[in-house]
């Protein structure tokens, strides 16, 4: 009886929010708004200008994960992970009443809304690479015409652009349609072609085109910045073993701690019994479920690309 009022309850929230148009984080944005007390003097304003407030925790994946669909170009699938999230939060509730343990109910509606988000951030390195193998690629071909023929860097690109691949291509024709259409001032162009890919190496190669716009003895300076992406490949290349071995291993041990839980009935019921059944095994099994959590946040965020800094 209490899992189908519990089923009712949640078709009866997701109703409402489809009838006001409304999605939970906007909700949640609004409660969180009127309750936090709001101090409207001179003193706070200049405070709150002046502070370069650092995002965390949740609010720090959310932009992370925003951030990794607009470098892949899959910005608009942000609300889909929302929706998804919101579907494997009330399946952890439904899970948990159906074990008949209250203390694993938030523990597996917390975890299972974020799994698609961390499954973006641990994802994020396979299209990270991808990128920087296109800037790599295109940077090498237009540095090398930009040399040869002794043209200017938009002729340089133009004579490219036509074998370039997203999301790289997608930069540089931005770049070409401003010097264009919009701005003719080659160094401001330059510097706005820079915001269109975060990537350090990609703002330093952009630098020395600048300079080389005013000496053009410094284009020699632009194919050692180029190979910086080639060292940061091999590299990349050689600790791939070294980094997704351990991953490997957690899989292994997850999967075998969760299926002991199933060959414990097998083994030994009055053990069975004893963990799901008594609020021992109930606490234990929330140990276990904030563990494995916890541990899928911290391999989401050690799994990163190996990235030049400057």
């Amino acid at each position: 009886m209490a899992l189908l009022v519990t089923i009712a309850f949640f078709i009866a929230i997701a109703g409402s929010f489809i009838m006001l148009n409304m999605s939970p984080f906007m909700f949640l944005d609004g409660i969180a708004g009127y309750l936090r007390p709001k101090n409207e003097s001179m003193r706070s304003r200049i405070k709150e200008s002046k502070k370069t407030k650092e995002s965390k925790g949740l609010c720090l994946l959310f932009e992370e994960v925003k951030e990794i669909l607009r470098l892949t170009g899959r910005s608009t699938q942000f609300a889909t992970l929302c929706v998804l999230a919101m579907i494997l939060f009330v399946m952890g509730v439904l899970i948990a009443l159906t074990m008949d343990n209250g203390f694993l109910m938030p523990v597996l509606a917390v975890g299972f809304a974020l799994l698609p988000f961390y499954y973006v951030k641990f994802t994020a390195s396979r299209h990270k690479k991808q990128i920087n193998t296109e800037l790599e690629t295109a940077l090498s071909m237009i540095t090398t015409s930009y040399l040869r023929n002794k043209n200017t860097i938009v002729r340089a690109i133009e004579e490219n652009l036509p074998y370039l691949n997203p999301p790289v291509s997608e930069v540089f024709r931005n770049f070409m349609m401003e010097t264009k259409l919009i701005n003719s001032n080659m160094a401001e162009a330059l510097e706005s072609l820079k915001k269109g890919m975060d990537n350090a190496v990609f703002h330093e190669w952009v630098d020395a085109v600048i300079a080389c716009q005013e000496d053009y003895n410094l284009k020699s300076t632009l194919p050692p910045v180029v190979a910086k992406l080639s060292d940061m490949r091999v590299v990349s290349f050689e600790l791939d073993l070294l980094l997704y071995e351990p991953i490997k291993e957690y899989i292994t041990m997850v999967f075998l701690l969760l299926g002991s839980i199933p060959l414990l009935y097998f083994l030994n019921k009055d053990w069975y019994e004893t963990l799901m059944f008594t609020g021992f095994g109930k606490v234990l099994l929330t140990i276990c479920g904030t563990v494995i959590f916890i541990s899928v946040a911290a391999v989401a965020k050690h799994t990163r690309p190996i990235e030049y800094k400057r």
